[in-house]
């Protein structure tokens, strides 16, 4: 699967988070590895340009899906080889995230995953204009971080783990690998 970003915003974050996120919604949702997806980072001018561009709304937003491809699952047999489906662009705006996360007592890195969740689910035809709609999409969105966060957290812990064992190692002294006796 790949996915590029590109941060415009002027805003430092964790490209590589925001990636993980993107590619555990996309893997949790059975998305083909032959996939592509673009995510985009821009300034709250650029996402209000767009914003009103393409949903003829006033000022900034949070996140914008534009999808491209569909993947096409009814594929025939003899079809040749599957060459990517591009899902399309998924575009955030830090600068407008960083307020939503203070209002929702969270970090800017879980809003931004969060908002990467929901334009996934967004390019895979996910909608939330019904009450129903948006009962399915919010559920699974809180399901995917739920389980991406966890993930997380179990890596986290993992290399915690690790990190006290080595220093532990060196102090006992077994942190070198002897090295190989010269041949008599």
């Amino acid at each position: 699967m790949s996915i590029e970003i590109a941060n415009e915003s002027g805003v430092n974050v964790d490209e590589t988070s925001i990636v993980s996120a993107a590619r555990f919604a996309l893997d949790k949702m059975e998305v083909s590895p032959l996939a592509e997806l673009s995510i985009l980072l821009v300034t709250l001018e650029v996402m209000e340009d767009l914003h009103e561009r393409w949903m003829d709304l006033p000022g900034p937003t949070d996140v914008m899906a534009f999808p491209m491809d569909e993947l096409d699952s009814s594929r025939r047999p003899d079809a040749p080889d599957a060459s990517p489906a591009l899902l399309g662009d998924i575009v955030l705006c830090p600068a407008f995230a960083k307020d939503q996360a203070k209002t929702a007592g969270h970090g800017l890195m879980d809003e931004l995953h969060l908002l990467t969740t929901h334009g996934v689910l967004h390019l895979l035809g996910y909608d939330h204009a019904e009450p129903a709609e948006e009962r399915e999409m919010f559920g699974l969105q809180k399901r995917i971080l739920g389980e991406f966060q966890a993930a997380v957290a179990a890596v986290d812990r993992r290399d915690a783990q690790r990190t006290a064992d080595d220093r532990l190692l060196g102090t006992a002294g077994l942190d070198t690998v002897p090295a190989e006796e010269p041949p008599a």
